[in-house]
């Protein structure tokens, strides 16, 4: 008796449809290529994460996924932050930081003061509630994300986290790569 050729479909793409979470993955077919699949289990893998997160953080702690975010990026920041770079730093808009300075400054959690080389600039900070709030929310956010990835041993862990950095690594080339060839065909026209 022969082995059939046809592509196999993972246990674990059963166990999703009789769970009925395939979502994203239901988008693709056994016979796609293994980067489609791959692209779109990592999409729904980030997206059940994420929702799982913003969800217990709603529960828990009465707040956002984009305020403890907002509160991570000043934590670190020792000497504070202008609005400009925690803008840049959480990929928003200045005007979104600005709502969410003014929720968290009305409730005591961060300040803001001019900066004292430019005079249109704002410098946030935490304050001690602030930090005393993040550090508590923090400590259970990096439990919830250990036991989302309690599936993973630790060499699966590291292995995958190399080899996505290989990925983000030749997707920023792409970019690059793309913009410098959009640049030579646009002089050469």
């Amino acid at each position: 008796m022969t082995k059939s050729l046809a592509p196999q479909q993972d246990a674990s793409t059963d166990a999703l449809h009789a769970a009925d979470g395939l979502g994203f993955e239901a988008r693709s077919a056994v016979s796609d290529h293994a980067a489609l699949k791959l692209w779109l289990r990592m999409l729904a893998c980030t997206t059940q994460m994420e929702s799982e997160i913003r969800r217990r953080l709603r529960v828990r702690f009465d707040t956002s996924l984009p305020r403890f975010d907002y509160l991570a990026q000043l934590y670190r920041a020792s000497g504070g932050l202008r609005m400009k770079d925690l803008s840049s730093h959480l990929m928003v808009s200045g005007a979104n930081v600005t709502a969410i300075t003014d929720e968290l400054e009305r409730d005591g959690l961060v300040v803001r003061s001019s900066s004292p080389t430019d005079r249109r600039s704002w410098i946030l900070n935490m304050t001690p509630k602030g930090r005393e709030q993040f550090e508590v929310m923090a400590k259970e956010h990096k439990q919830w994300v250990l036991e989302l990835f309690a599936c993973l041993d630790a060499p699966t862990l590291a292995q995958m986290y190399r080899q996505l950095g290989g990925l983000r690594v030749h997707i920023l080339n792409s970019q690059v790569d793309a913009v410098s060839a959009f640049e030579t065909n646009s002089i050469m026209e």
